[in-house]
């Protein structure tokens, strides 16, 4: 139920963060631990299947609920594990 709810609090983020720069199939994620500035990436929508993926939006979840500062979907965790946890899944 969890993941459910995860997954629809991602498409409502999703919705109010697609722009000409995101392009279709794509959502735009912002990364970083500090406060301030976040890096902002463009991941796959097929991702949000990935159990990873997944543990990385349950984190997101629990530090910011539904309602991310930068307007977008914010995954608080060390850019390069993100860039690892995205390699990896490039493959699949």
């Amino acid at each position: 139920m969890a993941l459910v709810r995860g997954l629809l609090g991602a498409k409502k983020i999703m919705s109010r963060s697609v722009t000409a720069t995101t392009p279709k199939g794509f959502l735009a994620v912002y990364v970083g631990e500090d406060k301030v500035q976040k890096k902002r990436y463009i991941v796959p929508v097929s991702y949000l299947n990935q159990p990873t993926f997944q543990a990385m939006l349950s984190k997101s979840e629990e530090e910011f609920g539904f309602d991310h500062p930068m307007g977008g979907l914010t995954i608080p965790c060390p850019e390069d594990i993100f860039i690892t946890v995205t390699s990896n899944l490039k493959g699949r």
